[in-house]
């Protein structure tokens, strides 16, 4: 009897403790709301806010939430705040101004969403900050010069070619429908391989090679995850059977990743020690990553070196295979843009002996270099940046964001501004033409972000894009599969719901 009433004595404690720590978190969470909601008085909530669950219902990462956005921007409103369910605000921007305010900063990526990537890829350039990410921006810049990324041009034809090849084949007795994300996926996959680590894994024609699978079911994972909001909850997420798949996917890309990395570390070491240097056509990103050295004569660490590596791989594949999709979609809706950027790339390759891009050319694409940039201002591979403000920001203005601040810059709505661009929503190359494109105000366009944490890659994407958009223009005519509506999807990258289907017609050259 005794235990009996100890143990309901027991229960009663712990039932009221936890009654009691949680109406004491709704008072803390109640009072940091009011705190909140006066130091941010001077930004308008959005419209359409639940009392208990915030904007969440609008969140539905597709096109009405794409729409929704836009209509804050065309209220000519510069800033809006988003509620999380009753506690926690974002403050959205869609304004040159008020991005400029956030993006010439270095403040560092936010990890209300960013953290469900960082199991892969680490404390990399994405997601470190401080004095890490400063000292490694340094140490990795020189890998992005010029010089280095020459070579590079070869592999994105081949690349191409092996696209081209298959495409052909598919196409035998005529035109053929394709999707482009898979394809495009499996290209900028294919390529980044071989300028990271040098390896071949036929990913383009192979889909069961351990390291692709794992890349492709990290990228799927990690879209679900950010689409269902109770797996926004870490412990709800690492119970879960996605939850699990997501842990097996990591630990297949890192063991891969890493028993390369280990490989070619010690072959330096064995070249150091006999004195020879092997010979290569090109250096690729691992060897910049093994080579770095700091003022100190310190360089990274193997922790530092795999983080590099999965990060590069996470911001160079799905992002440039998702600028290359659109793209792709909006020459095939927009067949005169589509013809001359085709005779542009005909003329360039007239004369040649082989259909061979090289490093010269991509300056000698003008037209289609427009094209591409349009497309990036309409369709952005990233429609939404978060940062998480370490000291207080003032906006022109003279608005004011506390310290601890989460903010969205909406790419999206941004790029489709009314009174920065003249008819957003029509495709206009001319844009940016070089007596236009002057008159662009500075944080307008920023498909690569922009200020000292902008794209350390944004040259490498532009170049593979320009080739590859230029190799399959070369080779086929573009039409859109009317069969499958294309409706965007907001989900890291910019997909659409059911894939983006064109028809391809191959040319006779």
């Amino acid at each position: 009897m005794a235990f009996s009433e100890s143990f309901a004595v027991l229960c009663v404690t712990i039932v009221t403790l936890i009654i009691t720590s949680s109406i004491v978190a709704i008072v803390v969470s109640f009072i940091q709301k009011r705190r909140l909601e006066k130091e941010l008085s001077a930004i308008p909530s959005a419209p359409d806010r639940h009392w208990l669950l915030g904007h969440i219902p609008k969140l539905t990462f597709d096109e009405e939430e794409l729409k929704w956005g836009r209509v804050f921007v065309r209220k000519a409103v510069s800033a809006a705040i988003l509620w999380i369910g009753p506690f926690l605000p974002i403050v959205t921007l869609f304004d040159t101004d008020t991005v400029k305010a956030i993006l010439s900063t270095g403040e560092p990526k936010a990890e209300y969403t960013y953290s469900f990537v960082r199991p892969w890829i680490g404390d990399g350039l994405l997601l470190s900050s401080g004095k890490k990410w400063a000292r490694n921006r340094r140490l990795l810049t020189p890998g992005f010069h010029f010089d280095i990324l020459k070579p590079y041009v070869g592999i994105f034809q081949q690349s191409g070619d092996i696209l081209v090849e298959k495409w052909r084949a598919a196409c035998i007795g005529g035109k053929t429908s394709m999707e482009m994300f898979g394809n495009m996926s499996q290209l900028t996959l294919d390529s980044l391989l071989k300028c990271i680590f040098s390896v071949e894994t036929n990913c383009q024609t192979v889909e069961n090679h351990p390291y692709t699978k794992g890349i492709n079911d990290i990228a799927n994972l990690v879209v679900e995850r950010f689409r269902f909001l109770p797996y926004h909850i870490d412990a709800i997420y690492q119970w879960s059977p996605s939850g699990r798949r997501f842990r097996r996917a990591n630990e297949t890309v890192h063991d891969y990743a890493r028993n390369i990395i280990k490989q070619r570390k010690k072959a330096l070491i064995e070249e150091a020690a006999n004195g020879k240097k092997r010979q290569r056509k090109y250096i690729d990103f691992l060897d910049i990553l093994l080579c770095a050295k700091d003022s100190d004569g310190q360089g990274l660490s193997d922790q530092e070196i795999y983080d590099e590596v999965d990060t590069f791989m996470f911001e160079g594949h799905d992002t440039t295979a998702s600028g290359l999709s659109w793209f792709l979609y909006n020459m095939a809706r927009l067949p005169e843009f589509q013809e001359k950027c085709r005779q542009e790339v005909d003329d360039l390759l007239a004369d040649r002996e082989k259909d061979r891009l090289v490093w010269d050319d991509l300056n000698n694409l003008p037209y289609l270099t427009k094209c591409l940039k349009e497309s990036l201002r309409i369709h952005s591979p990233v429609p939404n940046v978060m940062r998480v403000l370490t000291q207080p920001v003032t906006f022109p203005d003279g608005r004011k964001l506390p310290k601890g601040t989460l903010v969205g810059i909406i790419v999206s709505a941004l790029h489709n501004n009314p009174h920065v661009w003249d008819d957003p929503d029509t495709f206009d190359p001319e844009r940016f033409a070089p007596d236009r494109a002057k008159n662009i105000p500075p944080y307008a366009y920023v498909p690569f972000a922009a200020g000292p944490r902008n794209c350390i890659g944004q040259h490498f994407a532009l170049n593979e894009m320009k080739v590859i958009s230029a190799i399959i223009l070369r080779n086929f005519h573009l039409s859109v599969d009317e069969s499958v509506p294309v409706l965007r999807t907001n989900a890291l990258v910019l997909r659409a719901e059911n894939g983006i289907h064109l028809h391809i017609t191959p040319r006779k050259l």
